[in-house]
């Protein structure tokens, strides 16, 4: 797999909306809006932080590729254990959490150095360890082939344990088995509970943090297929669905009971996405090519979009 990979000349191809605008030109100084990952690195996840650095995960060996949003040039930093990494997300002390898929773990990487700080085994078997998300008290991991969230409750100054806490889910969240169920994760806009999209249904589920109760968002009919990354800004949410090439956009309650949606975002360069972050006034988005038969010289990238 290559470790280096260098910029792309910018190419801003105007997202597509419900109602679309004609597509401006960038200024100089934009950031490249889309850039290359290396040949054969099946790309799922995606991590930004309050820097202009994205981290990617591998679902071919774990490696974790970073990319400098300002230049579009990235690298290998951190090889993978030999089992996918899928759902990333980096918190303000520069860790990289990252679910392990069919290994049934998670693990905590240095985000500058790639470091292993900490290693978590959830599951052993029938199991894909899916999405992560971290709150103020801890990070919790989804299992799509299992009803249970993985916790990785944090110390003091954000210490980690030795061990994680399950948290099995009941309620409306009900499990399909031998497909893939929850999926993306993500806090309510007030913090107080979780988001899920179950993506065998294209349902949303509300959890109780503590108890593991869900209860369905009320999203007005809509049906969320294919739903797979979450993502939450204020009180605006962004599902993924993958598949459908589009990113769904909902105005939250406060407290996640309740969604409306506002539009769904298009563009002729996704190819399956799978996982959103957002920098500034843009998404980024891995294009999963799942429908493309991977190789070892398969291509693969990632693109960026206006935020709605």
């Amino acid at each position: 797999m290559s470790r280096t990979l260098g910029a792309l000349a910018a190419v801003v191809l105007g997202v597509s909306l419900v109602t679309a605008a004609p597509a401006t030109a960038a200024p100089a100084h934009a950031f490249p809006t889309e850039f290359p990952l290396p040949d054969g690195f099946l790309p799922e996840g995606i991590a930004i932080g309050d820097a202009p650095t994205a981290y990617f995960g591998s679902r071919a060996d774990g490696d974790l590729f970073r990319v400098d949003l300002r230049t579009g040039r990235g690298e290998v930093f951190s090889q993978g254990p030999g089992t996918a990494s899928v759902g990333l997300k980096v918190d303000r002390r520069k860790r990289l959490f990252v679910a392990g898929g069919a290994g049934g773990d998670g693990r905590v990487v240095d985000a500058r150095t790639g470091e292993i700080l900490k290693s978590y085994d959830f599951a052993g078997s029938d199991t894909f360890v899916n999405d992560v998300v971290i709150a103020d008290e801890a990070a919790y991991f989804t299992d799509s082939r299992k009803s249970v969230l993985y916790k990785i409750p944090f110390g003091r100054f954000g210490a980690l344990p030795e061990s994680h806490t399950p948290i099995p889910l009941s309620g409306d969240f009900v499990l399909t088995p031998g497909v893939n169920n929850a999926n993306g994760i993500a806090e309510t806009p007030d913090g107080k509970a979780l988001l899920i999209v179950q993506s065998n249904t294209g349902r949303l589920h509300r959890v109780d943090k503590r108890t593991g109760v869900t209860d369905l968002v009320d999203l007005g009919g809509e049906v969320l297929t294919n739903g797979d990354g979450l993502l939450v800004v204020g009180r605006t949410l962004h599902v993924v669905q993958n598949r459908l090439n589009t990113v769904a956009v909902f105005t939250l309650t406060r407290d996640g009971s309740g969604g409306r949606l506002v539009t769904r975002i298009t563009d002729p360069r996704f190819d399956v996405p799978t996982t959103v972050a957002s920098f500034g006034h843009r998404l980024y988005l891995p294009n999963a090519r799942f429908t493309t038969p991977p190789t070892p010289t398969t291509t693969y990238d990632a693109v960026s979009v206006p935020r709605a």
